[in-house]
């Protein structure tokens, strides 16, 4: 409240004269205070994301992959769960409750009656496995670039891969219709990207046809961040700018051909998030993401009994991230990106 008493005819002045003064010192604060977080919506030096996607106690996957590496690269991170599980789904069982609509939309509201919104530059969005939980995404989305115009939305539509869909089916026109054209760079597989487009990709034409599907929808930077359409034993990334490179890089498969390793998608999605934040050179940023990713996984193949050409436990293949600290803030790029425009 502005004036801490009211005056009437029983008080004396000073009374009075003291409420104006508390009255505008408060209101002076609050001036001040939205002044500063209006500041902080256009201040290019903020690096804050928002990070909505999957929780586990045990190894690395979600925001547990996610928030290291963008912290280490100077990045705060509010990780928002859509899950809090045991350890990921890979493992012979899990535990733990899913996260729904009400519950992301009052923790939201915390944030935002706080007036914390204009602090972020940055949303990433990865596992969800409620269509109504995702479809409050898009209403968060939608509020923190009213607080924040420059706001950069990354969104990693986790729904599968290798041909298996791992969330329920009801949220695939979700993604497609209202949080796909909100996006402004999204890194799905080459699986995501046929549920996506609703076309096959089994060629490099097929790829960049579905490339220019993103673009449509106002997408500026589409990443597939892997496919089988390299050579054998050699996975390929592709990269594309709305108006801008066509970009591929070669990587080759470490450990024996059957080993998976999991959270790999979302390593990559963070690291992407973080080098592009400033950066006009996109063939850099692609070949830093994909140098850090293949650090992480060498050193846990290096891990791995038998060099992962054997039986491996779920536990063992838990991505060494901790452990490959320095890959991670000094990327060194050994695999150069391809211009193919």
């Amino acid at each position: 409240m502005a004036l801490l008493w009211k005056y009437n005819v029983s008080e004396k002045p000073t009374s009075f004269i003291c409420s104006l003064i508390v009255g505008h010192s408060t209101r002076k604060v609050r001036r001040k205070r939205a002044a500063t977080m209006a500041a902080g919506a256009t201040n290019p030096d903020i690096k804050r994301v928002l990070s909505i996607q999957s929780h586990v106690v045990h190894g690395y996957v979600g925001n547990k992959v996610a928030t290291y590496p963008l912290q280490l690269l100077g990045f705060d991170v509010d990780p928002l769960n859509s899950v809090q599980f045991s350890n990921h789904t890979g493992y012979k069982t899990f535990k733990g409750p899913v996260s729904n609509e009400k519950e992301l939309a009052t923790i939201f509201e915390g944030l935002e009656e706080n007036e914390l919104l204009p602090l972020y530059s940055h949303l990433l969005t990865g596992y969800i496995g409620n269509p109504l939980f995702l479809r409050q995404v898009g209403q968060i989305l939608k509020k923190l670039r009213l607080a924040n115009p420059g706001l950069v939305y990354v969104c990693d539509p986790v729904m599968g891969d290798n041909g298996q869909l791992y969330v329920p089916k009801e949220l695939l026109p979700v993604y497609r219709d209202e949080i796909i054209p909100l996006a402004d760079i999204i890194t799905p597989n080459q699986f995501e990207v046929e549920l996506l487009t609703e076309k096959e990709v089994r060629s490099e034409a097929a790829v960049w046809e579905a490339m220019e599907w993103f673009h449509q929808r106002g997408i500026k930077t589409v990443v597939i961040s892997s496919s089988d359409l390299g050579q054998p034993g050699v996975l390929r990334a592709f990269l594309s700018q709305q108006n801008g490179p066509r970009l591929a890089i070669d990587i080759p498969k470490q450990g024996g051909k059957d080993l998976v390793f999991t959270g790999t998608g979302d390593l990559f999605a963070s690291l992407f998030l973080a080098h592009s934040h400033g950066s006009k050179d996109i063939a850099n940023v692609f070949e830093k993401t994909i140098a850090s990713l293949q650090a992480v996984i060498k050193r846990t193949v290096a891990s791995l009994p038998g060099g992962g050409n054997g039986p491996v436990k779920a536990a063992e293949r838990e991505l060494k991230l901790v452990q490959s600290k320095t890959e991670i803030e000094q990327p060194q790029v050994l695999l150069k990106a391809q211009r193919l425009n």
